[in-house]
């Protein structure tokens, strides 16, 4: 599908040319707009979190390492406790463009994140659409985000979706819809149905019709594989992102179709109204 959206991106990414490193590379090199060397970050923090919603038999827990740059924060997610300490006094003052360059993919990405955010907000004029997402308990923010996300997938019901990252409100979307769907995730478990999920997404990308994936895999190095895979194979790949909310935008048009972008702060912090961002697929 196109659409104005969709055109504003696609010029942007240059399709099929731009993967998420070479996004970067024109960033460091100020490509993208103001010298990074000449911007810094003021606050570093991470946000922890457990939650187990009312009426679900499992949980999960988060962590996200965020960076403040200006008025715009951006921020990659982390397996619990695997960000070392001394990382957060690392990002804090530091100029971006060294932050770009950091040993650490996820300082690397929140640093992307967070550049990118400044430079290209979520505002119609760079090609997003506001979802508002009402009042409510988690779980039922959580249900209206993932109506959300699921809907930019333009898929008929029997189809098959590759679900990397697992969510169930988005496989209880998914199976409303009458989709089937391939579940992974790097944790393993099973999901909310008692469905084996798989740790090797991968390995499944030859048995689905299109792909829904987190932008953690931004952070852990997962996404790159199937990026040039849906390019490859002109599948769609609908990222839902809080992980680099404002990077995946800008690869629409090089193997990403569709982008629900959630910036700090997550739906999950506050119970009152929020705002999601759509890029691409159908209005």
């Amino acid at each position: 599908m196109t659409t104005d959206t969709g055109r504003t991106a696609e010029r942007t990414a240059r399709p099929g040319e731009l993967s998420s490193g070479e996004l970067l590379g024109r960033a460091l090199d100020g490509a993208l707009g103001p010298d990074p060397r000449t911007l810094r970050i003021a606050v570093a923090f991470t946000t922890r979190q457990a939650v187990r919603h009312d009426g679900r038999s499992g949980g999960y827990r988060n962590e996200v390492l965020s960076l403040r740059l200006a008025e715009a924060v951006g921020s990659c997610a982390v397996e619990p406790g695997a960000l070392p300490d001394g990382a957060i006094e690392d990002c804090v003052g530091a100029d971006v463009a060294r932050l770009l360059r950091h040993d650490l993919t996820p300082v690397r990405i929140a640093a992307l994140d967070a550049y990118l955010m400044h430079v290209l907000p979520h505002t119609p004029g760079h090609g997003a659409r506001p979802v508002s997402l009402a009042a409510g308990d988690s779980l039922r923010k959580s249900r209206a985000r993932a109506e959300s996300v699921t809907r930019l997938l333009d898929l008929a019901p029997g189809r098959t979706v590759l679900v990397v990252g697992v969510v169930n409100s988005l496989l209880e979307a998914l199976r409303s819809r009458g989709l089937r769907y391939l579940p992974c995730d790097l944790k393993g478990g099973t999901t909310e149905w008692g469905e084996p999920i798989a740790t090797d997404a991968l390995a499944r990308l030859d048995h689905c019709d299109a792909v829904l994936a987190s932008g953690m895999t931004l952070g852990n190095g997962t996404f790159e594989p199937l990026r040039e895979h849906a390019l490859r194979h002109g599948k769609q790949l609908v990222m839902f992102a809080q992980t680099g909310s404002a990077v995946l935008p800008r690869l629409i048009g090089a193997g990403v179709s569709a982008v629900c972008a959630e910036p700090y702060p997550f739906f999950w912090l506050d119970g009152g109204p929020g705002t999601i961002h759509c890029y691409g697929g159908a209005p």
